[in-house]
C-alpha cells in the first residue's frame, strides 16, 4: 500500500513578533519604574530644598543683632527663636536682652565670630565727632558689657575703626591716633569704673582699614565710625602674644 505523503509544516514568519512584544513590555516596565524613581527623587529634593529655604527665613547666618533693622538672637524681628552656641553663647543672650534698647536704636550691634563675641558701639553713641572722651550718656551701656566681661575669663580687645574722612585737629594728627586713643579710652572706662582687670584688656587702632559699609556714603561713614570689644573665644586668644594667654 502506498504510504501518504507527510505535508511539510507551514515555517511560522510571525514568531518574531512574539518576542518583540515581551521586549516592548520589558521596556516599558523598565521606563515605569524609572519615571516613579525620578518623582520620589523629586519628591525628596523638594523636601530637602524646602528646609534649606525654611533655614534661611527663619535664622541669621551671621547670628547678628542690629544693623539696618531690630535683629535680634531671634533672627529678625518676630521670627522663630534661633540661639547662638559655644563658649560665649549665655554672653550673647545676656547681652542681647540687656542691650536691646541700644541695639533697636542701632547704636550697638553683637555679632559671634570665629574669634569671638563683638559688640560694636556706634562712635555716636561713645564719642563726640574728632574726640576721645566717653560721654557719661553711654556709661550704662558700657556698664552692661562690663558686668558680662566680669562673669567670665576671656581676653577682651578694645578696636577703634574710623571713616576715611582725614582728621587733623589740635589733638589727633590722623585717624590712626583718634582711633587708638579711642580704643584706650574705653579700656579706661572698663577697668576702672567697669573693674575689669587690665591684664585681660588690649587695644588696637585701625583708623579706616577695617570698614564694615562703603565710605562713599554718609550713611556707610557713619557705620564705620565704631568702637568694638571684642570677647575673644579661646580661638581668638590662641592669636595673642604669648605672655596675654591665659
Amino acid at each position: 500500500m502506498a504510504r501518504k505523503k507527510k505535508h511539510e509544516e507551514h515555517v511560522n514568519h510571525e514568531r518574531w513578533l512574539v518576542s518583540y512584544a515581551d521586549f516592548i513590555t520589558l521596556l516599558f516596565a523598565f521606563f515605569v519604574v524609572m519615571f516613579a524613581s525620578t518623582q520620589a527623587d523629586k519628591a525628596r529634593a523638594q523636601k530637602m530644598a524646602d528646609s534649606v529655604k525654611r533655614a534661611f527665613e527663619e535664622s541669621s547666618i551671621s547670628a547678628v543683632l542690629g544693623g539696618g533693622g531690630h535683629k535680634t538672637a531671634k533672627g529678625t524681628a518676630g521670627g522663630p527663636e534661633t540661639k547662638p552656641t559655644g563658649e560665649l553663647a549665655a554672653s550673647f543672650e545676656t547681652l542681647a536682652r540687656e542691650l536691646a534698647a541700644e541695639i533697636g536704636r542701632s547704636e550697638v550691634q553683637l555679632k559671634m565670630e570665629s574669634r569671638g563675641l563683638v559688640v560694636s558701639f556706634a562712635q555716636s553713641l561713645l564719642f563726640a565727632s574728632g574726640e576721645a572722651i566717653v560721654f557719661e550718656s553711654s556709661f550704662p551701656a558700657l556698664d552692661k558689657v562690663a558686668r558680662a566681661c566680669s562673669k567670665i575669663p576671656n581676653l577682651i580687645r578694645l578696636e577703634g575703626h574710623t571713616d576715611s574722612v582725614p582728621i587733623s585737629n589740635s589733638r589727633f594728627r590722623s585717624n590712626w591716633e583718634l582711633s587708638a586713643a579711642r580704643s584706650i579710652a574705653i579700656l579706661e572706662d572698663l577697668s576702672t569704673r567697669g573693674g575689669i582687670d587690665r591684664k585681660r584688656l588690649s587695644i588696637g587702632g585701625y583708623a579706616d582699614v577695617a570698614p564694615t559699609d562703603s565710605n562713599d556714603t554718609p550713611e556707610g561713614r557713619a557705620k564705620n565710625r565704631r568702637v568694638d570689644i571684642v570677647i575673644l573665644n579661646q580661638a581668638g586668644a590662641a592669636l595673642e602674644p604669648s605672655g596675654a594667654k591665659r
